[in-house]
């Protein structure tokens, strides 16, 4: 258990800049902001007058979760928030920690509670790690106010923390950081001599800080470990101006944002889904090339695209829905990566389609008949040993004017759109409720 004023907070600050032990911690770690000011992005919760800055400055804290993926400032807005109002942070691992090292936290945070009349921090990292039972041994602590419990994790909370705790706390959803906040903090890496990469003497211009941004998706850690490879390849080669092709070189492709169990997946999936019922191919494209990046199963992706076929193309063209299957099988027959094609080809062709969800809102009003209680009985001429049942092909319309329902009922509203608006007037011409419902 660490606690931050006696073994994080004085160190960096003291090493000298050529010292070797002050560059063996990594770029990211040395130039972690250390107030509010150097603070970069997350300005919806810590911009001027927003709540949780009004918190800070006012010196108070709430217990809360800090929910956001890698690399946007959890942990160091954690530390910022500590410092800023002058309270002891007790630092403790979700992976490794155990109850017996929870129980030691607590009663650390309580003594120090009583020799200063201030409640510690009691910081939880990635605290989705800890189990219902760890997670309890933290509740009474939170309810009788002895600690301001601040957890962060990169899991849905929602999901992954107790709701008896969960309901003590508040939660704070961080952002990726935006590309111009990535580039001021590279720049001030280059800069700094003390803590950052100024006594190589390497030139970097914003063009290729840029670079470095682009590739990293709002992670910063991951932003500064690319940057101080690339400074160092470059002054180690006696070089003094970074390019992006050096960048490259020593640091490789851009970061994926999520892996398949993150909450991310999800995200991106539902950007993927949400593109082709707007209807733009090109957004479709490059978020299904984002999971595809990523190794996410093409099953998952095909049983998508089918589902989405059906529930927003529809009946505006029912060939979307063959189109779909037709994709699912040929992706399993062929397998990676010829598959990319016949995903793109069906991306493309349900994005451009018509759309109408008027059989999903259909099956929806039926089932919520249903479910009232709306139990009709079957009329007389359809049942099995019923009578009076007339046979619609023996009819030159192939159709008949006969009870299908006990009394009339409308669950289903044809869009007027691509091959729908032609069932809609065939429709009109068999059933008058139809055409006086429009």
């Amino acid at each position: 258990m660490a606690d931050l004023f006696d073994d994080f907070d004085d160190a960096p600050e003291h090493e000298s800049a050529d010292s070797p032990k002050n560059f063996e911690v990594p770029l990211a770690e040395r130039m972690r902001p250390r107030t509010l000011d150097e603070y970069a992005g997350q300005e919806h919760i810590i911009g001027p007058g927003k709540p949780l800055r009004a918190l800070i400055e006012s010196g108070r804290l709430p217990s809360c979760i800090l929910y956001g993926n890698p690399g946007v400032g959890k942990t160091t807005l954690v530390r910022v928030m500590a410092s800023a109002t002058k309270r002891r942070l007790l630092e403790i691992n979700a992976v490794s920690a155990k109850v017996s090292q929870l129980r030691g936290l607590l009663e650390d945070a309580v003594k120090f509670k009583a020799a200063g009349g201030k409640n510690a921090v009691a910081f939880v990292d990635e605290i989705y790690h800890l189990n219902s039972g760890q997670q309890n041994v933290l509740l009474p602590a939170v309810e009788r106010g002895e600690i301001i419990l601040i957890g962060t994790t990169s899991e849905n909370p929602w999901f992954e923390i107790n709701k008896t705790l969960l309901s003590r706390m508040i939660v704070y959803t961080l952002k990726p950081l935006e590309t111009a906040d990535v580039v001021l903090l590279l720049r001030r890496a280059m800069q700094d001599e003390t803590r950052g990469l100024g006594k190589f003497g390497v030139l970097a211009g914003d063009d290729v800080l840029l670079h470095i941004a682009s590739l990293t998706g709002g992670d910063a850690r991951q932003a500064l470990t690319r940057l101080e490879a690339a400074v160092t390849s470059v002054g180690v080669g006696g070089g003094n101006a970074l390019t992006a092709e050096a960048v490259d070189e020593a640091t490789g492709r851009g970061t994926l944002r999520y892996d398949k169990a993150s909450a991310d997946h999800y995200s991106v999936i539902s950007a993927l889904i949400k593109s082709i019922r707007g209807s733009d191919p090109d957004a479709a494209l490059y978020w299904l090339a984002r999971m595809l990046a990523s190794g996410d199963d093409v099953r998952f992706i095909c049983r998508r695209l089918c589902i989405l076929a059906s529930e927003d193309v529809g009946l505006a063209d029912p060939m979307a829905l063959i189109l779909a299957e037709s994709c699912a099988a040929a992706c399993d027959r062929v397998g990676l990566p010829e598959a990319r094609l016949i995903l793109a080809e069906t991306a493309v062709y349900l994005a451009a389609a018509p759309k109408s969800n008027s059989a999903y809102l259909a099956i929806n009003a039926a089932e919520n008949a249903v479910s009232s209680g709306d139990i009709m009985e079957v009329p007389y001429n359809l049942r099995n040993d019923g009578e009076g049942y007339i046979y619609p092909h023996d009819d030159p319309r192939h159709w008949v004017p006969q009870k299908y329902l006990p009394r009339p009922v409308r669950f289903y509203y044809p869009g007027k759109i691509g091959a729908e608006a032609r069932m809609a007037e065939r429709l009109k011409r068999f059933w008058k409720r139809f055409s006086d419902e429009e």
